[in-house]
């Protein structure tokens, strides 16, 4: 079963909303945790404990694991194992982007499913040319899981690359070509999507490449429901908002981390029907 299948089901069961898992320092020292890897262990599986049997995908962000050296990759590893037991996918937040042998190594590293970090999904940036990510593209084929490329992000910087344009279309633009061509035969879903920001301004092309798409931003920073709407149009039923502190900041009460995914994907349910 192909990730962008898998993903469809997650989310007409589930609801489409990802909790992102960033254990940023300042939150763990607001769950009166100190910055350690014990803590980063215990508040990373409260968050799993708490929704990773309710939502349709968890992002962890691996910089926040990495950061503590082998010890945090052994923490992100059990993550992985504790979402996919609860039933939910898992999108590992690394934007990996490299060529040749390089990118193919890190392809073996999170996608095939014999690693010990394999995952649902990762995230990848295309900047050093879309052809550069091809062996996450061929790898995630091979293995039925699925690459987010970066294409239209919310940070200020991003229009430097991303609003450049090559071949009379901009970047960003050119990158949802590339996608609507992978997942052109795909059903119900492709495998292949895209990172677009949930409180870019109006993005004045067709997100409709019949792929998922990450919308990031949503909650905490600003997008809302309605920017859900307004941004993505028809293909607001292939957006996956993500939130991290719009849910972590509300731990280490599971209750109410369990509570606000309802709430969240009752909102996103009235939008897309």
């Amino acid at each position: 079963m192909t990730f962008g299948t898998r993903l469809h089901a997650a989310i007409a069961d589930r609801g489409p909303f990802c909790v992102g898992l960033d254990p940023h320092a300042e939150l763990l020292y607001e769950w009166d945790l100190i910055d350690d890897v014990a803590s980063l262990e215990t508040f990373a599986l409260t968050v799993v404990e708490a929704v990773a049997p309710y939502v349709s995908m968890v992002k962890p962000q691996s910089a926040f694991f990495e950061r503590f050296g082998s010890a945090g990759i052994a923490v992100l590893e059990r993550v992985v194992r504790e979402c996919r037991a609860a039933g939910a996918l898992v999108l590992l937040d690394v934007k990996r982007g490299d060529i040749g042998s390089t990118s193919q190594a890190y392809a073996d590293a999170y996608l095939d499913q014999t690693s010990p970090l394999a995952v649902d999904a990762i995230t990848a940036s295309p900047f050093l040319g879309f052809g550069s990510i091809a062996p996450m593209i061929d790898t995630a084929r091979k293995h039925d899981a699925g690459v987010f490329v970066l294409a239209l992000t919310s940070n200020k910087e991003g229009v430097e690359v991303q609003g450049a344009t090559t071949g009379g279309t901009t970047v960003g633009a050119r990158m949802i070509e590339h996608l609507r061509e992978l997942n052109a035969e795909a059903v119900p879903l492709g495998s292949f999507g895209a990172v677009i920001g949930a409180t870019i301004s109006e993005p004045g092309i067709d997100l409709d490449f019949n792929g998922p798409i990450l919308a990031p931003g949503y909650g905490a920073q600003g997008g809302t429901t309605g920017d859900i709407g307004r941004i993505f149009g028809a293909a607001a039923r292939h957006v996956v908002p993500s939130s991290s502190r719009e849910v972590l900041r509300l731990g280490p009460d599971r209750g109410a981390m369990r509570d606000a995914v309802a709430r969240v994907n009752d909102e996103l349910r009235d939008l897309t029907g």
